[in-house]
């Protein structure tokens, strides 16, 4: 089989799991794997934008997100006149996210631990630096939230879409490339969660206040209030993924914990 047909393949050939997945993970992960599998071996040029919105059948906004987020993860760099290249995985030293961790629930603690130490400061930054354009995105962004609840939804992807917007608002790139890296490793753990608690209505008010607060805090720029704010929903998200019973960190959570071997800190704070 050709290296173009095995890369048309790679799609309809993933993983399946038990969650969602948006356009950008499915090509993110569909790249990831073609590069283990040697596909794109090191030192290969990656496809064309152009070529890889039709293989896969999605926008080039998509395209580039999953290319920003294999550059984050240490697997590829662009370079001039060569396009994006394949790197050695092996080539340094990198910090890779739950890999020594036996424990399911305490490697996505763990990783919530690291997320709050960030995003607490990046909550202020936004409060202290966001225009009224970067209000209106995390105002939409909260909205949205709303919206997918009254839809029957359990609203992970747009929680995950707030929080990004606010990273948008500290103007410093490098938050929105270590936050989408983190949120990434622990996003099927936080939607599986939800789905499983039988407090959902509860647990989504609980959780809408707590988003209420941030914006609050953000709109009126103060500075203090979204410190607080931010670090009382990173500590409740924690102690909401604590309350699921053994048996779902035992079965479920497996699938959700798979992303952490694979995610890689390597090179994030150099790319963007």
């Amino acid at each position: 089989m050709s290296q173009t047909n095995k890369a048309a393949n790679a799609i309809a050939g993933a993983d399946k799991a038990p969650v969602e997945m948006t356009l950008a993970d499915q090509v993110t992960d569909a790249l990831m794997r073609q590069i283990r599998d040697g596909v794109y071996p090191v030192n290969a040029r990656l496809p064309t934008e152009k070529f890889m919105t039709q293989q896969y059948g999605v926008s080039r906004t998509v395209v580039r997100e999953a290319i920003s987020r294999l550059k984050s993860e240490g697997l590829v760099e662009t370079r001039q006149g060569s396009g994006t290249v394949v790197l050695d995985p092996k080539r340094s030293e990198s910090f890779r996210l739950g890999w020594d961790d036996p424990d399911p629930m305490q490697a996505v603690l763990h990783i919530l631990e690291l997320r709050r130490g960030i995003e607490v400061e990046m909550v202020a930054l936004a409060a202290e630096r966001r225009t009224e354009a970067d209000l209106a995105q995390i105002e939409h962004a909260l909205q949205a939230i709303d919206g997918a609840v009254r839809a029957g939804k359990d609203g992970v992807l747009e929680d995950l879409a707030f929080h990004m917007a606010i990273s948008h608002a500290t103007g410093n790139p490098h938050y929105t490339a270590l936050l989408g890296m983190l949120t990434r490793a622990v996003k099927d753990a936080i939607k599986l969660t939800r789905d499983h608690d039988a407090s959902n209505r509860d647990l989504k008010a609980q959780v809408r206040s707590e988003h209420r607060a941030i914006f609050l805090a953000i709109k009126s720029q103060d500075v203090t209030a979204a410190r607080a704010a931010s670090f009382l929903h990173m500590r409740n998200t924690a102690g909401r993924l604590q309350m699921a019973d053994k048996k779902y960190w035992e079965g479920a959570s497996q699938t959700a914990t798979q992303r952490l071997v694979a995610t890689d800190l390597h090179a994030v704070l150099n790319d963007n």
